[in-house]
């Protein structure tokens, strides 16, 4: 009996956070529309820095939406952190170590392998 109640909840769970077909469509078809806005970008010869800036903003707008819906993250709070928060601060520590490293290696040339006036 047990289990037939942990079978129901377990499929109730699942059918809460599954999302509806009709959200993959849309986001299918901006994700269509988002490639051909992106590919009008070359197509229209665009130069210089608006060039770039609408490739990135294309870019950075497909990615968004593959991350929210196809890898379920908008559903899924602590993952969301976990996969785009996180490795951004890691790396700013490690940025942080390095540049305190650089900082004492050149201080320490300075120091031992200055030439006296």
């Amino acid at each position: 009996m047990a289990q037939a109640n942990d079978h129901s909840a377990r499929v109730a769970h699942d059918q809460i956070h599954q999302p509806p077909i009709r959200l993959y469509l849309v986001v299918w078809g901006w994700l269509f529309v988002l490639s051909t806005f992106s590919y009008l970008v070359d197509y229209l010869q665009f130069q210089g820095y608006l060039r770039w800036s609408l490739i990135l903003l294309f870019m950075l707008l497909k990615a968004g939406l593959i991350i929210a819906v196809f890898m379920h993250m908008a559903w899924e709070r602590l993952s969301l952190l976990y996969a785009i928060l996180l490795p951004p601060a890691v790396v700013f520590v490690f940025l942080g170590i390095m540049i305190f490293e650089s900082n004492y290696t050149l201080f320490t040339r300075l120091a031992f392998f200055a030439t006296a006036p």
